[in-house]
């Protein structure tokens, strides 16, 4: 069995963890996909690719949670947040 499936198997006691809240104190978060595309030049296909990136926000203000984003993106997505399905 690989070491990565042995470490998803280890029981963690709830109690031993510690919430996940927005900067807001809210506590409750849906998943979205950030798209970014990608240049036919640099994937050497003959058109340009699309690169799904997981992302979770917070449901009551809509802000994405940008310390989760890969470290590459999080300056050109912290002012974003979806709000009754518009972006600002």
């Amino acid at each position: 069995m690989s070491e990565s499936k042995q470490q998803l198997n280890v029981n963690v006691d709830f109690k031993q963890t510690q919430p996940i809240t927005s900067p807001d104190g809210n506590h409750v978060f849906a998943e979205g996909v950030i798209l970014r595309k990608v240049s036919k030049f640099l994937t050497g296909t003959s058109e340009d690719s699309i690169m799904p990136i997981p992302c979770f926000y917070d449901v009551v203000t809509g802000k994405v949670l940008v310390e989760l984003l890969p470290k590459e993106v999080r300056e050109e997505y912290d002012n974003i947040w979806l709000v009754k399905g518009n972006y600002l």
